[in-house]
């Protein structure tokens, strides 16, 4: 129960937020401008837990600092590449299915839902900014898995960004880089992100919190990424079928010789 009283102050803070994201969203007519704000939910509840900590020691520095570096590159990225672009086509399908009203509907089916995932998943940041605990091996580890995650999903935007940015590649599929490897490589970055950071709380005692890198490993594999991106991409990008047959999914590996 003490940590449910410790953990709680991050929901009203990412409801918050996302009240602010959705008349931002709604005054532009784009409810895909909540993935700008997805990282900064994160951000914004792991101050509310610093903010109660009777001590700022080590290891809560240490995770401030990597969701802070984590949060704060993310939400840029996709604030440069989506602030004047048309709604994402995933969020024209809820758009459709949910008018009329779907401006009001948005609050709770799109803000108000991403804020309660990202306070839930954000438990493990909770439990390692108030633990004070000594910092050991499992929070060094963890620190070098957030950090590779971080520059993975990094490297991979950079790649995406450059290419996209060629008008030789209009409607063509990035197979180079890291996407040589992973038709998903942000996806697995972020993957790494949040087992690291769980490992960071399993080393100040909280291993329990593990339902939260599981939950993004299902929301990132199963609902709002990987499975959702691809539900229609072969429609849109025919070479894209040939890419499936040549490249994993989401772990990286060798390219199939198909």
């Amino acid at each position: 129960m003490s940590f449910v009283l410790d953990w709680l102050p991050g929901l009203p803070v990412t409801l918050a937020l996302a009240l602010f994201a959705w008349a931002i969203a709604t005054a532009r007519a784009n409810a895909g401008l909540v993935d700008i704000f997805w990282s900064l939910f994160f951000l914004g509840a792991a101050g509310a837990y610093a903010g109660n900590a009777d001590v700022i020691d080590g290891r809560a520095v240490l995770v401030l600092a990597l969701v802070a570096l984590w949060s704060l590159r993310l939400a840029g990225y996709l604030a440069a590449r989506n602030w004047g672009a048309p709604e994402d086509h995933r969020y024209r399908a809820i758009r459709a299915r949910n008018e009329p009203g779907f401006a009001w509907k948005s609050l709770y089916l799109v803000f108000g839902l991403q804020a309660v995932l990202a306070w839930i998943i954000s438990a493990p940041l909770a439990a390692a900014i108030l633990s004070g605990r000594p910092a050991g091996l499992l929070d060094a580890a963890g620190a070098v898995l957030v950090v590779f995650g971080l520059g993975f999903e990094a490297v991979a935007d950079a790649q995406l960004a450059r290419f996209k940015a060629d008008p030789r590649n209009a409607g063509r599929v990035m197979d180079r880089g890291l996407w040589r490897h992973t038709r998903h490589p942000n996806y697995f970055g972020e993957f790494c992100v949040w087992w690291g950071f769980w490992l960071v709380a399993a080393g100040a005692g909280a291993w329990w919190t593990v339902f939260s890198p599981l939950l993004m490993s299902v929301l990132l594999l199963r609902v709002s990424g990987v499975a959702l991106l691809e539900k229609d991409i072969g429609q849109r990008r025919p070479e894209y079928a040939n890419y499936v047959l040549r490249t994993n999914a989401f772990f990286p590996g060798p390219r199939r010789g198909i």
